[in-house]
């Protein structure tokens, strides 16, 4: 029987790239969505793999939908933890709601995916933990400090998941993809684009096709002596 892989944020961008290279890889494969209905639905029709809607910053929300993805599949082996908002101000207009809305779904949202099919992991002594991260959890970004903080908070969460789970066959990583031509990225003015490629040292965008390799990379067997690790996909744009 293949594993059962959970991508969070599945049925669009990065994460729609994602639920179909663990597909490719042989993984049975739920994505979950929040609320576009219409693109859900084409995602599943053009894929095969089944979404799910809940919001990961409900806990209640949560644990009913990984209930029903092991009820329809079997016990979740690998998680994705990829679901993510912006909510985008400088810090003095920044509202405690934007705040509170982006701290919810990115960071506690981990929290609310990876908590209830914990102890199934370390009962099977089996479980790949994967956190899409961001560069710019590694180095901040103008009018994103809950957004970053957020991102940075993922990588520490990562890291104590790692030391927790290693004797019980569980690993933790995060990805911190770099600047990716999903569509929010392309819909973006032109120049502001041209902009953001001239920081790149790679001279392009990079592509969610390469963000997924990474996560069937760390998904798989071959990866279980790498645990607690931050793999940075920027086109060399940031070192840590």
């Amino acid at each position: 029987m293949s594993r059962v892989a959970l991508v969070t944020g599945g049925s669009r961008g990065i994460g729609a790239a994602i639920s179909t290279a663990l597909k490719d890889a042989g993984y049975s494969v739920a994505a979950t969505y929040a609320g576009n209905d219409e693109a859900a639905a084409a995602f599943t029709s053009e894929t095969g793999i089944k979404t799910y809607k809940w919001n990961v910053a409900d806990y209640d929300s949560s644990k009913a939908g990984l209930e029903q993805v092991e009820s329809d599949l079997g016990p979740i082996d690998v998680v994705v933890a990829n679901a993510g908002i912006t909510r985008d101000a400088p810090f003095h207009r920044m509202t405690p709601e934007q705040w509170h809305e982006v701290v919810d779904t990115n960071l506690t949202g981990v929290f609310n995916t990876v908590h209830p099919i914990w102890p199934g992991m370390r009962e099977r002594k089996f479980g790949r933990v994967i956190v899409i991260s961001s560069i710019n959890g590694q180095k901040g970004q103008f009018a994103q400090v809950n957004y970053a903080a957020t991102k940075a908070g993922d990588l520490g969460i990562v890291k104590s998941l790692a030391q927790e789970g290693a004797r019980a066959g569980i690993t933790a990583n995060a990805i911190c993809p770099g600047y990716i031509g999903t569509d929010m990225v392309m819909a973006v003015p032109e120049k502001v684009r041209e902009s953001i490629i001239a920081q790149i040292p790679a001279g392009r965008l990079g592509e969610p096709e390469e963000i997924a390799r990474c996560v069937v990379f760390l998904a798989s067997d071959d990866s279980g002596f790498i645990n607690g690790s931050t793999i940075s996909a920027n086109g060399a744009q940031f070192f840590v």
